[in-house]
């Protein structure tokens, strides 16, 4: 792998970061099963791309892109909470009506940004000035809002409030029980997560110069790969230390999947993308098994040895 596609590799993977933050809310927190992102990626990209276009300050269609985002989180909470819909199925109507907003968004299933100035444009210009390589000033860039991202849900999870949400996940009969809104809870965990997803989608588009309504494929796959991969192998019960282990895991799915295809590892090719992620996935589903089982062996092992 040369060192441009390791860079490469670097800024897509912690642009994943954030939307592994924001599955990290929703299965690990909120205990919901959500695969809105699938919609809520694309239609950040979506919108940023279609401001910046119109002319709109690229951090103002930043901006307008996490609030699209969050509002498909306010539709899925919807029609789960308020309509009684399954909440599988409820994140998969809004990800299926997303598709079809998207496309009215930009007016087209794709819309390009070469030209256009984004929020790295004026990074890549100092660069420029200076002497530096944009790649890297560019990755720094990314790296920057990932870790402001997860600073923010860090300190969001520690509060009152993120204790009642922590809560709503773990055990929603006794919060209500104790008088807490549950319902409010859902709605603005929902919002948030797919915030940040449309947060990753606008920078996602702006770093890759252009939007495209299928962008968002399989993205919940992706999230999932890294907050199961992070966790499995930076194990924690502190907050921080979960934060922190999706985003490690989202640059290491991506080192891993750029590796496997670049080296020609058994005969692995674009198209297998897919297969790659299904099988990172079951293998750091099956780990902490097969490690939980290894143990209690060890221990009954030790425990025979020692009464004889």
């Amino acid at each position: 792998m040369s060192f441009f596609a390791f860079i490469g590799t670097l800024e897509i993977g912690l642009v994943y970061g954030l939307v592994a933050l924001g599955v990290y809310l929703t299965f690990r927190v909120l205990d919901f099963p959500d695969l809105t992102v699938d919609g809520s990626f694309p239609m950040g990209a979506a919108v940023a791309a279609t401001a910046i276009v119109a002319g709109i300050n690229p951090w103002i269609a930043t901006l307008l892109a996490i609030f699209a985002g969050g509002a498909c989180g306010l539709v899925t909470g919807f029609l789960a909470i308020r309509c009684n819909i399954l909440h599988l199925l409820a994140s998969i109507l809004t990800m299926i009506a997303a598709f079809s907003i998207n496309i009215r968004i930009m007016g087209r299933p794709n819309l390009a940004l070469l030209g256009e100035e984004t929020i790295l444009t004026p990074f890549e210009n100092f660069a420029m000035d200076y002497g530096f390589d944009s790649n890297l000033i560019r990755l720094l860039v990314v790296a920057l809002l990932v870790v402001f991202s997860a600073w923010f849900i860090i300190r969001l999870l520690a509060s009152d409030f993120g204790l009642g949400l922590r809560a709503t996940g773990v055990n929603s009969r006794m919060v209500s029980a104790q008088g807490g809104n549950t319902a409010l809870y859902t709605y603005l965990g929902l919002a948030l997560s797919n915030g940040f997803v449309g947060f990753s989608g606008a920078l996602f588009a702006q770093t890759n110069s252009f939007a495209d309504v299928t962008s968002g494929v399989g993205t919940i796959v992706v999230g999932l790969a890294a907050v199961i991969l992070g966790q499995t192998l930076i194990p924690g019960r502190k907050i921080w230390v979960a934060v922190v282990a999706v985003i490690v895991g989202s640059v290491l799915y991506r080192l891993a999947v750029a590796f496997a295809l670049s080296s020609g590892m058994f005969g692995l090719k674009a198209s297998d993308l897919n297969l790659i992620t299904a099988v990172l996935v079951a293998v750091a589903l099956i780990a902490p098994r097969m490690k939980n089982s290894f143990n209690r062996k060890k221990k009954r092992a030790a425990t025979i040895k020692k009464l004889a």
